[in-house]
């Protein structure tokens, strides 16, 4: 199983060196990854999150580095890893733009680029990008298919309802011959859309049968899609804990001590899961950072035993 680190990208953290070293570090551990992801803003005033009442919007997104131009720093200071996305939301973004900004990072980093893509939730961020949030569904579909063409051969076109490109040579072309998509999805309408559209699932760990049950169910409807469901991945984000002691019977999912997290991902051969991001584990205020990258150390260690 390939295991991923979030960078520090937001939180007390945040900054150019410490993204830096989490890199570099994470490859020479032997992590197989590193991710952003995207917040244009944090509204002051409260916010319905995930249908709830309206609430604060978490301190976390006060700073958020954008999240290509900060791969394509980390491009430049590390030689294998593979730089993901987890999530940008791509119907804040032309299509077209996007997906030369992909391309220019896949050709940057070598071909090491894992797109991972999004809806948005927020109605502030829609509204400051001049997007009505009636996009959402029909218009991801045409966002990842306009992606796709301005990858292939030139002339590209494309004629949606959103999207309108000429016919018109576009590059540079990702190094990689189909440069990876994931869609962040949950619901089983998202999960079926991620399997007729994209390359891979990446959802939030719940718990570990729901991280099963939505994994056959992606490889289900990939099958249903005359697909190989070998042909795609599930890369399973975990925004959970990382702790020097062991959190008990009463602990998340992948979270607690390096080896509580070690045993979790064991439990996860053969389940269809292929690649594990770990995202908030312990770049806060809580632990510094000579701490929180010596416990990584020590669970990369203890999972690859």
């Amino acid at each position: 199983m390939e295991l991923g680190i979030a960078l520090p990208t937001s939180g007390p953290l945040a900054g150019p060196a410490a993204i830096a070293r989490v890199a570099r570090e994470a490859e020479q551990l032997g992590y197989d990854s590193v991710w952003t992801y995207e917040r244009l803003l944090r509204p002051t005033a409260p916010v319905a999150i995930g249908g709830g009442d309206p609430q604060p919007v978490p301190e976390i997104y006060r700073v958020v580095y954008e999240p290509l131009e900060t791969l394509s720093y980390v491009a430049a200071l590390t030689d294998r890893i593979k730089l993901g996305t987890s999530i940008i939301d791509a119907l804040l973004h032309p299509a077209v733009v996007l997906a030369k900004r992909l391309a220019t990072l896949d050709q940057l980093s070598g071909g090491r680029v894992v797109a991972g893509l999004g809806q948005g939730w927020m109605p502030q961020e829609f509204a400051a990008a001049g997007v009505p949030m009636s996009r959402i569904g029909r218009g991801m579909d045409e966002v990842v298919a306009a992606m796709r063409a301005s990858w292939g051969p030139d002339p590209v076109a494309y004629e949606g309802d959103f999207t309108h490109i000429a016919a018109s040579e576009i590059n540079p072309k990702p190094v990689q011959p189909r440069l990876p998509i994931l869609l962040g999805a949950m619901t089983p309408g998202g999960i079926r859309r991620a399997a007729r559209i994209a390359d891979g699932l990446n959802p939030v760990v719940i718990n570990r049968d729901t991280l099963i049950d939505m994994t056959k169910a992606f490889r289900a409807a990939v099958a249903e899609q005359g697909r190989d469901p070998e042909s795609v991945t599930v890369v399973a984000r975990a925004n959970v804990p990382l702790t020097a002691e062991p959190l008990g019977d009463e602990r998340p999912f992948l979270g607690g001590s390096p080896r509580e997290i070690a045993d979790d991902l064991k439990g996860l051969e053969g389940t269809g899961v292929d690649h594990v991001l770990f995202s908030g584990m312990g770049f806060g205020p809580e632990a510094g950072l000579d701490e929180t990258l010596a416990r990584y150390a020590e669970l990369i260690s203890l999972a690859r035993r």
